[in-house]
């Protein structure tokens, strides 16, 4: 690519322009967990039962994974303000025409039209700031963009119960209509009108490969969770995910024009960052998915309660944001990355501890230190991911790292309700009745994978990254 970060942008635009792509991952985050709450209402909307509105979630992460591997291409295609701006305006419409559904079958298709756009929208925002901010800010402006893919799972299902209980879970989706169009106009008035000179071919065989291999290893790992599913169709599409998987790999590499470029991998920040990362990443998505389960399931706690303990987790993270950048300037990436990492898997296996009888109070304490730990370590890695990688390639890597870091956020999900089953497994019971002592094994699993993300880390200089995050080892050159 030969797009340069000097995109025409009016006086205080990349400010502008952070914020506005932070509110529309919020948007497109928020909407993949606020219908968890909503699901028993919805169902008897659609006259179905709660369970088999599962595909609405599915559909939409499915789709997410198809289609974010082409919106690097669009963007050098079409230009990132047209793109981004279409993109809100499908995620949009699709919204509205969600909430307008009567049936199952409807409601599945415009959930998946809603996933083409949200596809586009996080890599092609991403890259928007990326284009305009300049390398000593950006922390700052990561920290900015990446606290939407920490909230959301975490205010998500308290405040779907909320609208649900106090209006209709169609509203859920209508609040996205006057989000949608301020971020358009803004966006359009915003965002520069520049695009890739050098228009590439369309790489089909790479957009196929990449897309069966990622809805198929998705799909296998939540049958893999599911009680009643089958081991042998979820290791018929986990064969099918890594064999299309290899396939890919190999076309991508060799292609003149791949559809996702992998070149980025050959800077070693941002291959730890990618490698380690994503092993984090599934660890912490899987913890909005256990803690209410644990609280209400395992507690007896009612919804409300559940919601009102996890947002402990969403004080942490926004607490964090306060001090992330001048931690990371004073230890550096490395350091941060490998003594935080081991507090955040141990926040997580402290959760372990928790039962039934523990008082509030500790249940708030454990929750705020590991929503600050969660924080830091997410602001870092995406920030690390983009350290050393050079604006022609921007456009690459970002699609990229968006591309894997949906797809192991949602298979955190999956994570955590394989870890319910083996926890079952081991207590000898069955995955259809869950026990406070199947959590304690759960979260204790989810630790132990996050402490193995932590191993890439120690093979990255002490100065990694060192001239974004400020920071020179004692008696470096300055």
């Amino acid at each position: 690519m030969s797009v340069s970060s000097s995109e025409a942008v009016r006086p205080g635009g990349a400010s502008l322009i952070t914020a506005l792509v932070a509110a529309a991952m919020f948007m497109e985050n928020l909407d993949g967990t606020i219908i968890a709450t909503a699901l028993p209402q919805m169902a008897h909307s659609f006259g179905i039962r709660p369970v088999e509105l599962s595909i609405g979630i599915t559909s939409y992460l499915l789709t997410l994974a198809v289609f974010i591997p082409i919106s690097g291409w669009l963007a050098d295609r079409f230009g990132v303000r047209a793109v981004f701006t279409t993109a809100l305006a499908i995620f949009t419409g699709a919204s509205v025409v969600c909430g307008i559904t009567d049936t199952l079958a409807q409601f599945t298709a415009a959930r998946i039209v809603q996933g083409i756009g949200g596809a586009m929208m996080v890599p092609v925002g991403r890259l928007a700031v990326l284009r305009v901010t300049p390398k000593e800010g950006l922390m700052r402006a990561i920290s900015i963009i990446t606290w939407p893919a920490l909230i959301a799972p975490v205010i998500g299902p308290p405040l779907g119960g909320l609208i649900t209980t106090y209006s209709s879970w169609r509203w859920i989706f209508y609040l996205n209509l006057p989000l949608g169009l301020a971020g358009m106009v803004l966006a359009w008035r915003f965002i520069g009108a520049a695009h890739e000179p050098d228009r590439r071919p369309f790489d089909v065989t790479g957009f196929v490969l990449s897309g069966v291999a990622g809805t198929s290893v998705m799909y296998a790992m939540e049958l893999t969770g599911r009680a009643d599913a089958s081991w042998h169709a979820a290791l018929a599409f986990l064969a099918i995910g890594l064999a299309s998987g290899a396939a890919a790999w190999f076309h991508l590499r060799r292609t003149a024009h791949p559809m996702v470029d992998l070149s980025a991998f050959r800077i070693k920040t941002f291959a730890v960052a990618i490698g380690g990362g994503s092993l984090f990443r599934i660890s912490i998505s899987a913890v909005p998915f256990l803690l209410p389960l644990m609280f209400q399931v395992g507690f007896g706690m009612n919804p409300f309660q559940s919601g009102l303990l996890t947002l402990a987790v969403f004080a942490g993270n926004l607490s964090m944001k306060l001090v992330t950048t001048p931690i990371v300037r004073r230890f550096g990436f490395r350091t941060v990355l490998v003594a935080n990492g081991m507090c955040a898997a141990l926040t997580l296996a402290s959760m372990s501890l928790l039962t039934p009888t523990t008082p509030y109070g500790w249940i708030l304490f454990t929750l705020f230190v590991s929503g600050l730990a969660r924080s830091l370590q997410f602001t870092a890695i995406n920030t690390l991911s983009f350290a050393d990688v050079p604006k022609p390639q921007m456009s690459g890597a970002s699609t990229l790292s968006s591309t894997l870091g949906q797809m192991t956020m949602g298979m955190g999900v999956a994570a955590g309700a394989i870890a319910l089953r083996l926890a079952a497994w081991w207590h000898g019971h069955d995955a259809q009745r869950l026990l406070p002592a199947d959590f304690s094994v759960a979260f204790l699993l989810i630790a132990v994978l996050s402490v193995i993300a932590i191993a890439d880390v120690f093979t990255l200089s002490r100065n990694a990254g060192a001239h974004v995050s400020g920071h020179r080892q004692a008696g470096a050159k300055s």
